[in-house]
């Protein structure tokens, strides 16, 4: 049997992670790794003491037919990298690196996996130097810090 690289290792972690989520939607697991040891983890799901979607049996956004990727003030639930962000202490986060994996909450399908807009800005802040995603073809994209803060997807554009 080949030995499973370090990327692959530590995404097949986070996809173990994500079997946590609550969200019927789009179920995410992440880990923050630095240094070789696992930081902290997080999946998505409603905070601590409220209830989740799984419990509700219903997703709001999805009744409202909300596209991915927008009005997440509708959403119950808080992101992956977000718990695992909030579960480290910032000084273990400099230099780290996220991964993330996420599946379909219906099939179980893998997604091409990515921090939204929110998210990234809260990787910046942690001191996250790169973030791995596993995409829906189980090969993974690397994005690093320096081009998550150059591009900022909310400067709007001159028309």
């Amino acid at each position: 049997m080949a030995r499973v690289d370090k990327p692959n290792y530590y995404l097949d972690i986070a996809d173990a992670i994500a079997v946590r989520s609550t969200c019927l939607r789009r179920i995410y697991g992440a880990i923050i790794v630095n240094n070789d040891e696992i930081i902290a983890t997080g999946y998505n799901g409603a905070p601590r003491e409220r209830k989740n979607c799984s419990d509700l049996g219903r997703c709001l956004r999805d009744e409202l037919k909300i596209p991915q990727g927008e009005r997440y003030e509708l959403c119950r639930s808080v992101h992956a990298e977000t718990n695992a962000i909030i579960s480290a202490a910032r000084n273990e986060m400099i230099g780290s690196t996220l991964y993330l994996v996420g599946r379909l909450g219906s099939t179980g399908e893998l997604l091409d996996a990515a921090p939204c807009s929110m998210c990234r800005r809260v990787i910046i802040n942690a001191g996250i130097e790169r973030v791995v995603c596993r995409k829906a073809d189980g090969s993974f994209t690397i994005t690093s810090r320096r081009e998550m803060v150059y591009d900022d997807d909310t400067i709007s554009k001159p028309v």
